[in-house]
């Protein structure tokens, strides 16, 4: 893999689509181990497909979609405990994406 480029990671998607896969897939493969498989599938086909990833000052970010909650129809969860489902994922997506693109975090 080439040397991350902050400015090319505004054309993520043309520029790093791989790494941005390798990334999700990881924090994926994570959390399906350690929580319910159906609470973790729904999140990524429900929520997580419509976050975006950010690079600015040196650290990764991922906006989730409006109204997650609501969009989450695969299980029934109550919303603290998503919230905090959802906050240990993207911790973990983050982390990965720092560590697939060797950005010190």
């Amino acid at each position: 893999m080439a040397d991350f480029d902050p400015e090319k990671f505004e054309d993520k998607y043309a520029n790093y689509f791989p790494e941005l896969q390798r990334a999700y897939k990881n924090a994926f493969e994570t959390m399906n181990d350690e929580f319910d498989s159906t609470l973790i599938h729904g999140i990524d086909q429900q929520i997580l497909n419509e976050s975006e990833p950010f690079y600015e000052d040196g650290d990764f970010t991922v906006e989730l979609p409006e109204n997650p909650s609501e969009r989450l129809t695969a299980v029934e969860i109550d919303d603290d405990e998503l919230e905090s489902v959802l906050e240990r994922y993207l911790d973990e997506i983050e982390g990965e994406l720092h560590r697939v693109f060797g950005v010190e975090s």
